[in-house]
């Protein structure tokens, strides 16, 4: 007995998703909640398991697709069993199908899947004539495909069928053509230069529209100041041995920066805050996005309650987001929500920059390369490890004095980590 393979229901506000790659073909066996393909949305990446133990039977939607929940993407049989001959109603069943069938009963036809039947069908083929080459000999769509265009003879059937097919030789997908990847276009300009145009990726575009929707509706305005990362610097040299030897996690400095904009948020809970029509939500947790740099794009996981985290836990959580934005696996709700961002530039050596608002946050944290540069201190010219750091916010519920003293504050915090374990 056949079981239907179908898209799970997708997370809230993703509308739909496109089948990225199939990990598994026709013919090869499937264990239970073991990856068929990979679902790419607008903001993750999906796994499609197997609902149960068996061997894949035909995919019925291949690499490029769009689907929407419920729909039904491929079939799995149980193993050492054939597909059901599904046999259609006969008030539905044309003459052709019939007479196809009957005359197809030695190359045992029981064993076509419902779509190879119907395109058998259509086109009035022998399947004896056609060389299958699925699980056991059987014949897939794409070996019916084929056999037309090997055949090059004109069917019985108008326009749709001296369509010429999309793909010459069997493919391991047997999803219909018009669900086929777009490839890459190549062409050359008149001095003979090769330009490429490929389809932009869900998240990709995704990250364009949410960029593109918080400058046109935010008033963003960006202060900048600068922070001596000797103290901080002193303090990992001196503990980082010991610290990853007791908890098993790199001291970095992002755990600094998260803790030093908790206390900032906590003094100014209008960078903290979100509009909601002509409503100013202030967020009573401290929920703090972390810009990853993926394969796929820019994505921002979130570190919820972060006020109630150790140094450990957050270089702990930032590590396992890293991790997991490079393999694909970050769920919905590492990526939902989010109340303040931080963003690091400096790790692909920016010195300054402006970081956009992730909507519908107020603030976010730019971060930048820390280069030593000749500071004044007590009438000395000494060299200090400086890093600027900027704070793009939403002037329309974040003042510039606001601003302006929220960066001061991660600035004192981070010259004197004492006051991060005595929060002042």
């Amino acid at each position: 007995m056949s079981i239907e393979v179908r898209v799970p229901t997708l997370p809230e506000s993703v509308a739909d998703g496109t089948l990225v790659s199939w990990h598994k073909q026709p013919g090869d066996t499937v264990q239970r909640d073991e990856n068929l393909v990979d679902l790419e949305t607008d903001k993750v990446v999906l796994e499609i398991p197997a609902p149960a133990d068996g061997v894949l039977g035909e995919i019925l939607i291949g690499d490029g697709a769009t689907v929407n929940a419920g729909d039904i993407i491929a079939t799995l049989m149980e193993a050492g069993e054939s597909p059901p001959a599904s046999q259609p109603a006969a008030a539905e069943t044309p003459p052709v199908q019939a007479a196809s069938e009957q005359a197809a009963s030695t190359t045992d036809i029981e064993n076509l899947s419902p779509a190879v039947r119907r395109l058998v069908a259509e086109h009035n083929l022998d399947p004896a004539k056609i060389t299958g080459s699925g699980r056991n000999g059987r014949i897939t769509k794409a070996d019916v495909l084929a056999h037309m265009e090997q055949a090059s003879a004109p069917t019985p059937e108008p326009a749709p069928a001296a369509e010429p097919t999309p793909a010459a030789t069997p493919a391991p997908s047997v999803a219909p053509p018009a669900a086929a990847k777009p490839a890459p276009i190549q062409k050359p300009d008149a001095k003979g230069r090769v330009e490429q145009r490929v389809p932009m990726t869900r998240l990709r575009a995704r990250i364009a529209e949410r960029l593109l929707q918080a400058q046109q509706n935010a008033a963003i305005l960006t202060t900048f100041n600068e922070v001596n990362m000797q103290p901080v610097m002193d303090l990992r040299a001196r503990y980082k041995t010991q610290f990853e030897k007791e908890h098993g996690a790199r001291l970095g400095f992002m755990s600094f920066f998260v803790k030093a904009s908790v206390e900032a948020l906590k003094r100014f809970p209008a960078v903290n805050g979100t509009i909601d029509g002509t409503d100013v939500i202030y967020h009573g947790y401290y929920d703090i996005g972390i810009a990853v740099s993926s394969p796929r794009g820019l994505v921002v996981p979130i570190l919820r309650d972060v006020d109630q985290m150790s140094f450990a836990d957050i270089e702990k959580a930032i590590a396992d987001f890293g991790a997991r934005a490079k393999d694909g696996s970050l769920s919905m709700d590492d990526l939902t929500g989010g109340t303040f961002s931080i963003t690091n530039g400096g790790i692909f050596g920016s010195l300054l920059s402006t970081p956009i608002l992730n909507p519908p946050q107020s603030g976010i944290l730019g971060m930048h390369k820390i280069m030593d540069r000749a500071m004044v201190e007590n009438g000395q010219i000494v060299a200090r490890p400086m890093m600027y750091l900027a704070l793009s916010y939403d002037h329309r519920i974040v003042d510039g004095r606001e601003a302006v003293s929220f960066l001061v504050t991660i600035k004192e915090c981070l010259e004197d980590p004492a006051r991060l374990l005595l929060q002042v």
